[in-house]
């Protein structure tokens, strides 16, 4: 009985302890004409979305989550080739034989089997449609003419859920292609000096194309509250700040 009492008390601990790991995410809910779509927020420019019964990971590495606590992927979408985006070992622990790969040129010389996507792509992936952003640096720059992340290499993606659409920036600053965007529903954008936008690049960009739900990604020690104050007087737009480092 003794024995039985220890191992029912390991198994409940580990329970616990596999709770904990996901717990400790903080979640939202939008309800699309499809169902709900449930956001996970893993942290830095990681996500996982649940969807339709799918589960579909973003830029997945290591650093943000232990991956073998988690869902295995259905999909997994990779917006460039930055270790801090595309990580081997996740991918090793996330992907099945039936996982799709949306990825970009770069990444594919790492990743095989992927579904490459050029910027401005639009393509219909396990029923959901996907449109490839540019996206890239026009202010800062790694050195003098070299950009941290340079024109016509790395993706943001629009992913229609149902009648929802959602932007995933990756590493990019407010483009001319990101302003001409319509009808998003839900944003998330980077705010990581001195690679992406700083707060004042966030609010102008979504002045511009009016997401109804922001939500700053990516942004390591910036100050979250600058991007809240500089939109606090646009209704149209509901700025949500969720832990993403």
């Amino acid at each position: 009985m003794v024995k039985l009492l220890v191992l029912v008390g390991f198994f409940v601990a580990g329970l616990a302890f596999t709770a904990a790991a996901q717990e400790k995410f903080e979640t939202d809910i939008i309800t699309t004409s499809a169902g709900d779509l449930k956001i996970t927020f893993i942290g830095h420019g990681t996500l996982m979305f649940t969807f339709g019964g799918k589960v579909i990971h973003v830029d997945p590495v290591t650093r943000e989550a232990d991956y073998t606590k988690l869902p295995k992927a259905d999909m997994i979408l990779i917006t460039h080739e930055h270790r801090d985006h595309l990580d081997m070992k996740a991918l090793e622990i996330l992907r099945t034989e039936k996982t799709v790969m949306v990825l970009t040129e770069t990444c594919a010389r790492q990743v095989k089997g992927g579904i490459v996507m050029k910027n401005g792509d639009v393509k219909t992936v396990e029923g959901l449609q996907i449109e490839a952003v540019p996206a890239y640096n026009i202010v800062h720059m790694r050195s003098p003419g070299l950009p941290f992340h340079p024109k016509g290499v790395g993706n943001g993606y629009v992913i229609t859920f149902g009648d929802k659409k959602v932007y995933v920036a990756g590493d990019t600053e407010n483009t001319p292609e990101m302003m001409q965007l319509q009808g998003i529903d839900i944003a998330f954008l980077p705010m990581n000096l001195p690679y992406t936008m700083t707060p004042e690049m966030v609010a102008d960009a979504a002045k511009g194309f009016k997401p109804k739900i922001l939500y700053p990604y990516h942004f390591g020690e910036t100050d979250t509250s600058r991007v809240v104050d500089l939109l606090k007087d646009i209704r149209e737009i509901e700025v949500r700040i969720r832990r993403m480092k």
